[in-house]
């Protein structure tokens, strides 16, 4: 609710009914004049009827009048529950901002948003009591745009495609930006028609100059849901979610917010000598930006030092953070009218999977996700590498198969990369302080368990020949499932045995699986390694631990970029 001379109103109290018009105006007081007029319904859902104005809601069988909100029965709020939240539902970095219950014009928020069904490539709720993984699509569609951005016939691509990773505790969450231009295999890819059948899209192989990402939606009629599937076979993620915008909402939410500010480390005149770029011109320093030259922020990368899509990246991620810091000023929750904006803006923007595809399935992952503190919140980039198979421009780019599945592990194991990571149990942390046995007293039985063949017998031949330990067997392939991790199984009388052996191959402290049971002397330890295992002598990384060399930035973190 909102104060006003000492009395407490609620917000949905404060858009009334106009006899004259038939539309909806915000009345901060019940003697000012109206303020605002609430937009005609412009969902794509309802494009035909955009000259229709909202209209007062219908009587429903109860009596009243149907969508009608009651007053509060709370008679006071503390200062931080007073504010009404609007919808989320926008972009993942919206949703992390922390905007929830939509209940106010519930039927126009909801007639605003799109939906698409990506079968098995989503989840079909709303919610979750485990990690939350959703996609966030930026499309170079310019459909309707009137060749304003280039080509009106281009249906759009993966032009900006973001992975945020929602902890299964809420403690933090990833962003990770995806390179529009990174070469990459697209997976077959079963999509829904419009008279209700199935299509699938057949896998395009990963050759030395195609497919890019970018081409894992709109090309051969790819959905959104190629393009979940594309991300999980890079990444190993399952993805719940997708969200999808275009050119549009980046100017209509910035506008909503009043503005996003941004600063840059040199001036930037983006226009290439053929006349392309986004003709972006902003002095070095502080800015704020919204409408059409946020659009031109977030597009620019032809003056950035390498003039590449890596560069324009960094642009995006401090434009999304400080979004996200613009929506949880007080100067936005405070303001009625802005509030309203933003929730039309960012309903009216979005295209989603069926499984969010209402107000009130929106604001119910909204409300789980705004837990997240935008501190916790970190943003990065999916580790690249210049496609080797181009000699001279590098216009394209690959994985970096060493630093990237770092990155992909400590996103699935919901490590924090703001520095600040889970804590872990006192007691594995105590399993590696203590006397460690001389090597030639080590005895350990290794096994395969999920790395590359013939990783048990390398490494026993290592241990006994260059580490000196007194036994190691190889056990061949461990039985049962593939496992991600390795580990170290040992009995109690084993505890200095085991720290030796961890030190040998760093292992770090959650890899010892202690036994209750004696092991008994001449007993072999069990060494199982896992799909973590890279070579003999090679230090396991620890997966409480964020990667060391992966570019980040903070959501609550102002810097200058460029």
């Amino acid at each position: 609710m909102d104060a006003q001379d000492g009395r407490y109103i609620d917000p949905a109290d404060q858009w009334v009914l106009d006899p004259e018009t038939g539309t909806y105006r915000l009345r901060l007081d019940p003697g000012d004049a109206p303020a605002a007029t609430v937009p005609p319904q412009g969902g794509r859902r309802a494009r035909r009827e955009e000259q229709r104005s909202v209209q007062a809601p219908a009587p429903s069988r109860e009596g009243g009048r149907r969508g009608a909100v009651k007053p509060s029965r709370k008679a006071k709020r503390s200062t931080k529950g007073k504010v009404l939240m609007w919808t989320a539902g926008t972009l993942g970095f919206v949703l992390l901002a922390g905007s929830a219950g939509a209940y106010f014009l519930y039927r126009h928020f909801d007639g605003n948003i799109s939906t698409v069904d990506v079968g098995t490539a989503g989840n079909k709720h709303a919610t979750s009591h485990d990690a939350v993984n959703i996609l966030v699509i930026g499309t170079d569609s310019r459909v309707g745009l009137s060749g304003k951005y280039g080509d009106s016939d281009n249906i759009g691509h993966a032009d900006t495609t973001l992975l945020v990773h929602v902890a299964k505790d809420r403690s933090n969450a990833t962003v990770m930006s995806i390179p529009r231009d990174m070469i990459v295999g697209i997976p077959a890819c079963p999509t829904k028609q419009k008279d209700g059948s199935t299509k699938t899209i057949p896998a395009t192989a990963r050759a030395d100059f195609s497919p890019r990402f970018n081409e894992s939606l709109g090309q051969a009629g790819r959905d959104p849901g190629c393009t979940m599937r594309t991300v999980t076979q890079i990444t190993g993620l399952s993805i719940d979610h997708f969200m999808m915008v275009d050119f549009e909402a980046v100017k209509t939410l910035s506008t909503a917010v009043g503005g996003v500010p941004i600063c840059l480390t040199h001036a930037i005149d983006d226009t290439d000598p053929k006349g392309q770029g986004s003709h972006l011109k902003l002095t070095e320093g502080p800015h704020r930006v919204a409408g059409e030259q946020a659009l031109q922020f977030v597009r620019t990368r032809h003056s950035l030092t390498n003039g590449s899509d890596l560069d324009r990246i960094h642009l995006q991620q401090q434009f999304l953070g400080s979004m996200i810091r613009e929506m949880k000023s007080g100067d936005t929750l405070s303001d009625p009218g802005k509030l309203f904006k933003l929730a039309n803006a960012a309903t009216s923007a979005l295209t989603v999977d069926t499984g969010i595809g209402s107000v009130a399935k929106l604001t119910g992952l909204a409300k789980d996700l705004s837990k997240v503190d935008p501190k916790n919140i970190t943003f990065t980039t999916l580790p690249v590498k210049d496609n080797p198979a181009e000699i001279k421009y590098h216009a394209t780019v690959v994985v970096d198969e060493t630093r990237a599945p770092q990155l992909f592990r400590a996103i699935k194991n919901d490590v924090s990369l703001t520095g600040s990571p889970k804590k872990k149990p006192a007691a594995a942390d105590a399993r590696l302080r203590g006397p460690k046995a001389d090597p030639s007293q080590v005895r350990v039985a290794v096994y395969n368990g999920g790395g590359p063949q013939g990783a048990a017998r390398t490494t026993q031949e290592w241990l006994q020949g260059t580490k000196g330990v007194g036994h190691a067997g190889n056990g061949g392939n461990a039985p049962g499932a593939k496992q991600q991790r390795t580990s170290l199984t040992y009995g109690p009388d084993q505890a200095d045995q085991a720290r030796a052996l961890a030190a040998m191959m760093g292992l770090p402290a959650s890899a010892l699986r202690p036994g209750t049971d004696a092991a008994g002397p001449g007993a072999d330890m069990t060494l199982t390694l896992g799909a973590d295992y890279r070579g003999a002598g090679v230090a396991f990384a620890d997966p409480d631990k964020p990667p060391a060399d992966i570019q980040t930035a903070r959501a609550d973190k102002k810097e200058c970029v460029g």
